[in-house]
């Protein structure tokens, strides 16, 4: 759920937003610029199979035709003016194409599919690398708070260090140790702050919302539960790019049905009204005319073109039914190997998380050491040192493991988030 806090100032409202990725994707879907883009070329191949059908009704065309003579005699001067008017109606129609406009129309249909296939995909896409964006900023916050949870130990270490260098317990360079180590913790919150802001300010161009100013929690889109050969049949099922090469496929196999059908005859029905009405010697003569015939045109011989086309058509179809088994094939393997490494970066986190209390108990051990003076600063540092970096292992991991859920989600293609926000 998205919190909106309204904080007055003066006259002006300042608004903060904390989005949840569910959020984040739903508005990115609705305002993406470029993905509107995008869905223009299924608008485009809706046009274009409208054109396709147009031919089935034919053509009709209205013409007015004006004609003025005016004679110039040998003798000189000028003879008789004549004048011609005629307005016609013209009507054609294919009656028989050798199935050409039958193989358009399915060629174009085909293709309002895959460009319908295609932007699905692209769908997808964005939507992962919101996720990834997403899960970005997340991580970028944990950072900041993995730090300033760094910041309370090294400020306790400066705090003891003064306590026991005031006693005389501790020498002054064990204070200036605790010092530094506190400065350099602290210029990298303001290093990770940065950072956490970048990262959100591309969710917001991503999204389009700028009043986003937090996340919530990293979000995996996908149980480490799955089953593998499961997720490899939902790949073949879900898959829009292969949706998109398939569409293709069927595509090229009617373009051969297209180039067979140039050795049918094509019979064609053409039909005028029309109305003359000329002045010729100042006499005025009006006709009204009908015409109707049927053309008929076979193409006995053109020197083996439709051959070469048709054996072109043909090669184009073997190609892309190559490209659509490759495809299938290069589906199930990056299945795979998506899902191994999604499975791996799962066990990471359970052993990050064992390193990361590990490393803070062992810190704890070492300051009650350090205390006792069983131990110098340096290494009490340098576990501190230790126990930071397990914090922000554990929170890359946790990141890494989203990331690999996304790709993993989109190798099989079955985005059920995106189902949800339709």
């Amino acid at each position: 759920m998205k919190r909106i806090i309204a904080v007055s100032l003066l006259p002006l409202s300042i608004y903060a937003s904390t989005i949840s990725f569910d959020e984040a994707l739903k508005e990115t879907l609705n305002n993406n610029n470029e993905l509107k883009a995008k869905s223009m070329s299924i608008e485009t191949a809706k046009e274009n199979l409208k054109q396709a059908k147009s031919y089935d009704w034919g053509k009709l065309v209205f013409k007015m035709d004006e004609s003025y003579t005016k004679g110039i005699s040998l003798l000189g001067g000028s003879t008789d003016e004549d004048y011609g008017t005629k307005y016609r109606a013209n009507y054609q129609v294919p009656i028989f194409t050798g199935f050409k406009l039958k193989y358009a129309k399915e060629m174009a249909r085909l293709q309002v599919k895959a460009y319908n296939f295609k932007y699905k995909r692209d769908k997808n896409s964005l939507a992962i690398e919101v996720l990834k964006a997403y899960n970005g900023a997340v991580a970028a916050k944990a950072f900041i708070k993995a730090l300033e949870t760094a910041k309370k130990t090294t400020e306790s270490f400066v705090e003891m260090t003064q306590n026991l260098n005031s006693q005389g317990m501790v020498v002054k360079s064990d204070l200036l140790s605790a010092q530094s180590r506190n400065i350099d913790v602290n210029a990298k919150i303001i290093e990770a702050d940065s950072k956490y802001k970048l990262a959100l300010a591309y969710l917001r161009f991503l999204t389009g919302d700028n009043k986003i100013t937090d996340v919530e929690d990293f979000r995996v889109i996908i149980s480490p539960e799955k089953n593998l050969a499961i997720l490899k049949k939902e790949a073949l099922k879900n898959r829009n790019d292969l949706k998109w090469m398939k569409s293709n496929l069927v595509t090229m196999q009617k373009n051969i049905k297209m180039a067979e059908s140039n050795e049918y005859p094509t019979l064609g029905l053409q039909a005028e009204y029309g109305y003359t009405r000329d002045i010729v010697h100042k006499k005025i003569s009006r006709n009204r005319y009908k015409f109707a015939g049927i053309e008929l045109a076979y193409n006995v011989f053109d020197g083996f073109l439709q051959q070469t086309i048709r054996e072109k058509a043909k090669i184009q179809a073997k190609k892309t039914q190559y490209y659509y088994t490759y495809m299938k094939d290069g589906i199930k393997v990056d299945v795979e190997q998506k899902y191994l490494d999604f499975q791996a970066k799962t066990a990471i986190i359970k052993e990050k998380i064992k390193n990361k209390d590990l490393a803070e108990q062992i810190l704890s051990q070492y300051t009650d050491m350090y205390k006792n003076g069983l131990i110098n600063i340096s290494i009490l540092l340098l576990k501190e040192t230790d126990a930071e970096k397990a914090r922000a292992e554990l929170i890359k991991a946790k990141y890494d493991q989203s990331i690999s859920a996304a790709n993993l989600q989109l190798a099989v293609g079955n985005l059920s988030m995106i189902d949800i926000l339709k």
